[in-house]
């Protein structure tokens, strides 16, 4: 028997166009000899839908798909995602579930058992969980259907969970698994999921067909990374980041195994391209094609500038630089240099005038008042009255550029630096947009090397460096990890050697910022822990204020 493992990009609510891509993809597996071919959790909808499926149109919607495809079902199979009605009154209202479709017609489902309810995950807030569990037959095999999270309870471990799906269904005696998921990016999950599809592998002794989807939804990003694994746990082959593929495997070869094949995992690579597939879906999904962002001379709209003509194409980015009288000779001609290393448009904008021009009109009010943040956010402001002003008479949607670091302890300005329709690094920490820099320019110096090794200044005072408000980029970076990820208190963060003072108002600067971060672009979340949907604060919370 062969099975196709179909890894897609899907597009929320996009039913025709996900449909007519997997009818597409039936036919190439048919090409290809395929008995079964695959499509990952809520293919038919696209992942996460959210709320949308709170709408009774919408459900329908997937079940026309779901019609469609059964009638594509002949001489082959078809495993797909798609939600579908719980028809019982009591409990809610839908089920996640995996379809296998035949002979022209639905010939069984399945219903997700493991509902995730933690970081950008929600899932309870729609499903019911599943409390049936069988297999399928097909062609003289016993298929074990399972979706995503459904295995990642292996032997009860979890102690979100009170059941194991592939337990219950072992005594039926598969012969293989197939498990459609939906698995976020992160730059820590490639190496987690094959840890998590290894032990069950190990465990159940059977082969296993795991398909992901690649692919971005506003913030969340999806890197593909689908698994075809052998029953002795190891991988037969993972399929590429970042990309649709469509792969067709000859179970018995699969079962028999071989060399492992697998992905590099170096973790600025994958922050690079995970990024670069997040702008590119965000506009192309949206039906944008062009942006723009300031250019300062600074590392991070450097590497934002870089990532956004790699995903959009040097036409289609257009950058503004808008020096004033505290901006550096060098500042400028960075910027100037790196615009002109990418081929992008670029203007400059000198913006001493206006704020002078703010300044002479508010002198009367500030009279007696010492230069401060005021001042300083003034000009913030102006650039971010200029980009948005581009944007609104050329269609180009602005890019903040703002890093992780910046975000989470607020050192920028609402309405100023911080606007913008998409943060491209906001998940990424200063220390590691460095990384991105020298990654960039691995081949060639594409960023100039004086935007590299400069100090960080945000140049809207004289002589002003990063360092002058903030800790080290090192220390301040390590400490918002601690607490942000890995959610370590302040005792936790003391006795790990940090200082109890410095500890103390980092992270009152983190909690105190939430009301700035509310207000600011989607982030593409690259980390296990992005500021957005997957983490939800109190703006209010006395917590360590």
């Amino acid at each position: 028997m062969k099975v196709t493992v179909a890894q897609l990009n899907y597009h929320i609510g996009n039913f025709s166009g996900n449909l007519q891509k997997m009818l597409e993809a039936v036919e190439t597996a048919k090409a290809q000899g395929a008995d079964i071919v695959c499509f990952a959790e809520l293919a038919t909808c696209g992942y996460p839908p959210r709320d949308f499926l709170e709408f009774d149109d919408f459900i329908e919607l997937a079940e026309e798909s779901i019609a469609e495809l059964a009638k594509a079902a002949q001489g082959i199979a078809i495993v797909v995602g798609s939600p579908c009605k719980n028809p019982v009154i009591e409990g809610k209202d839908l089920f996640n579930a995996v379809y296998f479709l035949a002979d022209g017609e639905v010939k069984h489902r399945q219903h997700k058992a493991l509902l995730p309810t933690y970081d950008i995950f929600d899932e309870y807030r729609y499903f019911e969980p599943a409390s049936e569990f069988k297999v399928v037959e097909y062609k003289g095999h016993r298929i074990a259907l399972t979706v995503c999270e459904d295995l990642w309870n292996l032997g009860n471990e979890n102690p979100m969970y009170t059941i194991c799906p592939m337990d219950e269904m072992m005594p039926q005696k598969p012969d293989l698994m197939i498990n459609v998921s939906a698995s976020p990016f992160s730059h820590q999950q490639a190496h987690e999921r094959l840890k998590v599809l290894k032990a069950n592998v190990e465990a159940y002794e059977l082969p296993l067909f795991y398909i992901n989807q690649s692919g971005a939804q506003t913030e969340v990003i999806f890197d593909g990374g689908s698994v075809v694994m052998s029953p002795d746990g190891k991988v037969f082959e993972e399929l590429p980041y970042f990309e649709e593929c469509i792969r067709t495997y000859e179970l018995e070869a699969v079962k028999t195994g071989g060399s492992q094949s697998l992905q590099p995992k170096d973790k600025i690579a994958l922050i690079h391209d995970a990024i670069i597939l997040g702008i590119r879906d965000y506009f192309g999904k949206l039906g944008f094609n062009k942006a723009i962002l300031g250019l300062s001379g600074g590392i991070d709209s450097a590497v934002t500038a870089v990532l956004a003509a790699r995903a959009l194409g040097e036409d289609n980015v257009r950058c503004l630089l808008m020096p004033s009288q505290f901006s550096s000779d060098h500042s400028v001609n960075d910027a100037r240099e790196l615009a002109q290393n990418l081929g992008v448009q670029f203007d400059i904008l000198p913006i001493q005038s206006i704020y002078d021009s703010f300044r002479d009109t508010l002198e009367p009010h500030f009279w007696g008042t010492e230069f401060n943040i005021a001042e300083e956010n003034i000009q913030a402001r102006i650039r971010g009255i200029f980009n948005m002003a581009f944007s609104n008479k050329f269609g180009n949607i602005v890019l903040n550029t703002s890093n992780k670091s910046e975000m989470a302890v607020g050192y920028g300005t609402l309405y100023g630096d911080l606007c913008g329709g998409l943060s491209v690094i906001g998940d990424v920490y200063k220390t590691d947009v460095f990384r991105l820099a020298r990654y960039i320019n691995k081949e060639a110096e594409i960023i100039p090397e004086n935007t590299i090794v400069k100090p960080p200044s945000a140049e809207l005072r004289p002589d002003q460096k990063d360092s002058d408000s903030l800790p080290e980029y090192d220390v301040l970076d390590e400490v918002l990890y601690q607490y942000i990820e890995l959610r370590k208190s302040p005792q936790d963060l003391i006795e790990q050697g940090f200082d109890e003072v410095l500890v103390r108002r980092i992270l009152r600067l983190v909690n105190i910022n939430e009301f700035k971060r509310y207000q600011t672009a989607p982030v593409l979340r690259v980390s296990p822990k992005a500021f957005g949907m997957g983490r939800r604060m109190p703006i209010v919370g006395k917590y360590l204020s």
